[in-house]
């Protein structure tokens, strides 16, 4: 009977240490609700996908088709961009139309081609749910808002910054983390290819809009910058992309014609060869670089090694 009373007790303290531990856990934070969001198909119109559907977290949070499909399987005007590293930037989107992270976060739900819905709408579905009620709750202290929802997916986007690749290693004083490739494509992205005149910092991006040659009013048309701006002076203007986790992200530029690095690396060597009527592209690409093949894999092989680990070692 002793033994039985204190087994009764003992199960009686456990059940209450869970119970304490239920009502004193940590309250979910701002960006793992925000986790929940991006990859929640309520905030698609017909519920079928979500931030998550085209930002695929494998392939750097980029998407493997040139343009994405949204909702309806309908296909979305630009290729969708690597959203790794973005936290303090001055501007977001191709055509750098947002200028917070809290902004860009809003476009894609209620672009009419992407999730398509509403922000009120979102926000009364989001308020429909127990299991948001609770969270939103428990982060913010009143119900979702078009404000919350979107402070909340910006606070989740702003972890995912990556420093830990080969170059990070080399940088840190590891002279064997890079290869020898990689070692002279760094060299070649400083000097002759002249990279670093756009990529540059620490997220090789200078935050510029720059035209590389990839408009010519025809089979190129899209002006880029200047549909925000109406300035002739920016037709075929884009966002320079920063290139960490680049290797993951194809296919590249803002239409996905490029489909591998070395494609890029092939543009940049002679871009007239590839677009010959680019209008206004920039004076820094009017000259060949006359790359040899060794150069070309030398510095597709630092690019590779811009790669944080998280997306070359996954299982």
């Amino acid at each position: 009977m002793i033994f039985i009373l204190m087994g009764v007790l003992c199960l009686c303290v456990t059940l209450a240490g869970f119970r304490n531990d239920a009502a004193t856990g940590d309250p979910p934070t701002k960006a793992q609700l925000g986790e929940q969001l991006f990859f929640e198909t309520l905030l698609s119109k017909d519920k079928t996908i979500s931030c998550a559907s085209c930002h695929q977290p494998q392939h750097g949070f980029a998407d493997t088709a040139a343009l994405s499909l949204g909702i309806h399987r309908t296909p979305t005007k630009r290729n969708t961009p690597g959203i790794t590293n973005l936290s303090g930037r001055p501007n977001y989107f191709w055509d750098g139309r947002a200028a917070t992270l809290e902004a860009q976060a809003l476009q894609p739900i209620i672009n009419p081609d992407e999730m398509g819905l509403s922000i009120e709408e979102a926000v009364q579905r989001l308020n429909a749910s127990q299991r948001y009620q609770q969270l939103f709750r428990q982060v913010f202290g009143s119900p979702a808002t078009a404000a919350n929802i979107t402070q909340a997916l910006a606070a989740y986007e702003k972890t995912l910054e990556t420093a830990n690749s080969p170059y990070d290693r080399f940088i840190a004083g590891d002279d064997n983390a890079l290869t020898e490739p990689a070692k002279r494509g760094r060299i070649l992205f400083i000097g002759k290819a002249n990279c670093n005149n756009c990529h540059s910092g620490e997220d090789f991006t200078a935050d510029r809009f720059k035209n590389i040659g990839l408009y010519n009013g025809t089979t190129l048309n899209d002006a880029g910058r200047y549909e925000i701006t109406k300035d002739e002076h920016y037709k075929g203007f884009f966002k320079v992309p920063g290139l960490r986790n680049v290797a993951v992200t194809a296919p590249y530029m803002h239409n996905g014609m490029f489909r591998t690095l070395r494609e890029v690396i092939t543009y940049y060597n002679n871009p007239n060869a590839i677009v010959p009527d680019g209008i206004g592209r920039d004076l820094s690409l009017s000259k060949p670089l006359n790359l040899s093949e060794q150069e070309i894999q030398d510095l597709e092989a630092f690019l590779v090694a811009l790669t944080d680990d998280r997306f070359t070692h996954r299982p």
